[in-house]
C-alpha cells in the first residue's frame, strides 16, 4: 500500500510537470516543451494507473490532482510570474491539507477476484 501511495505522489509531481510544460509549449507550437508534456503526461497517467491496482479511485484521484494543482500553482508563482496573494496561499494550503487527509483516510483495498475491486462489479 505504501508503494501505491508513493506512485501517486510521483504521478502528482509528473502532473505538475505536464501542466507547466503545456503552458511552456505555447499551444504545442514549441517542440521541446511539447515533447516534455508528452513524457510527463505518459509518466503521470502510467503511475496513476499502476497505483489504482491497490487504491480506491476517489481518494487516489483526489490526491493525484491535489498534488498536481498545488504543485502547478506553486511553480507558477515561483517561476512563471503568476500572481501571489494571501488567499491563493491559503487555498493551496487547504488543498494540501485535504490531500494529506485523504491519504491518511486508509483508502487501500484488496483487489477482488478478477481484478474488479468491488463486490458490485459485473452487475448491471
Amino acid at each position: 500500500m505504501a508503494r501505491a501511495w508513493l506512485l501517486i505522489i510521483v504521478a502528482g509531481l509528473f502532473e505538475t510537470g505536464f501542466a507547466v510544460t503545456l503552458k511552456l509549449s505555447q499551444g504545442f507550437t514549441r517542440l521541446w516543451p511539447t515533447v516534455g508534456f508528452c513524457v510527463f503526461a505518459l509518466a503521470s497517467f502510467g503511475l496513476l494507473t499502476l497505483s489504482l491496482k491497490k487504491l480506491e479511485v476517489g481518494p487516489a484521484y483526489a490526491v493525484w490532482t491535489g498534488i498536481g494543482a498545488s504543485g502547478t500553482a506553486i511553480y507558477g508563482m515561483a517561476f512563471l510570474g503568476d500572481l501571489v496573494s494571501p488567499l491563493k496561499i491559503v487555498s493551496i494550503t487547504l488543498v494540501i491539507v485535504g490531500t494529506v487527509g485523504l491519504q491518511l483516510s486508509g483508502s487501500a483495498r484488496e483487489p477482488a477476484p478478477g481484478g474488479s475491486g468491488t463486490a458490485a462489479a459485473g452487475k448491471s
